[in-house]
């Protein structure tokens, strides 16, 4: 696992939960941390957008499950506006298939509700700082709950993620097979001959020109299309 992004400007965070008392543990775990601040707390996914609007948190730790709106929707209708915040998804299963679909909703990870605070704390900071916060167990359960599905359905799908990555020039193919297979940049660097900085740049044009949020959906989309060989996937942690 990467080590924990160094100690900036305190992340801005905002927490959306139905239970008061969740979010009341959330705040008291969370909020005596100093590189955490809380700035605001909703109930339900239909406050999510006028809250991200007036307190612009860098954050959002979000329950999936809430009446209303729930976490899934809030979260597809957010991450598709632009400058979005990052969203960390709370539920109670790993591998329930809502966190997949909230993964590819453009949600940066996910937390379990009963995670030690220092955890939580450090999955708040990595997303902030552009790292998805899934383990390399939890990432081949939710690949191998998306390659799921009718046969038609799996070929369907991985004829459309071939076309995207058809998009990608060579040595950016290189990268995303990369990341599918969970190398952190320091070991695609060193595995392809290429500077980090470089291998950062990769990261950012694959997900400009595929109109991906993160190193998840790239190693999804990478899945989908079949381009890993059997034992590669969740070698390294995304």
């Amino acid at each position: 696992m990467n080590a924990t992004p160094s100690p900036g400007p305190p992340v801005r965070l905002l927490i959306v939960d139905d239970d008061p008392l969740v979010r009341a543990g959330l705040t008291l775990m969370l909020g005596g941390d100093e590189g955490i601040d809380i700035v605001g707390e909703g109930s339900d996914g239909n406050e999510v957008a006028e809250l991200v609007e007036r307190l612009r948190p860098d954050v959002v730790l979000m329950d999936i499950r809430m009446p209303g709106m729930d976490g899934l929707t809030a979260t597809e209708k957010l991450r598709s506006r632009p400058g979005a915040p990052e969203v960390v998804v709370l539920t109670t299963f790993h591998a329930d298939e809502q966190v997949l679909r909230a993964i590819r909703a453009g949600a940066a990870g996910f937390v379990l509700k009963d995670t030690p605070p220092a955890r939580i704390v450090d999955s708040v900071r990595r997303v902030a700082a552009g790292d998805p916060v899934l383990s390399p167990a939890v990432t081949r359960q939710l690949m191998d709950r998306a390659a799921g599905g009718a046969h038609d359905e799996r070929a369907n799908r991985a004829d459309r993620a071939r076309r995207r990555f058809g998009q990608l020039a060579e040595r950016e193919q290189e990268v995303a097979v990369a990341v599918g297979r969970g190398s952190s940049n320091a070991e695609i660097a060193g595995s392809l001959y290429l500077s980090v900085a470089t291998v950062k740049a990769h990261v950012s044009r694959i997900l400009a020109k595929l109109e991906l949020n993160n190193r998840v959906q790239i190693a999804l989309l990478v899945h989908d299309a079949g381009l890993l060989d059997p034992g590669d996937e969740g070698e390294g942690d995304l």
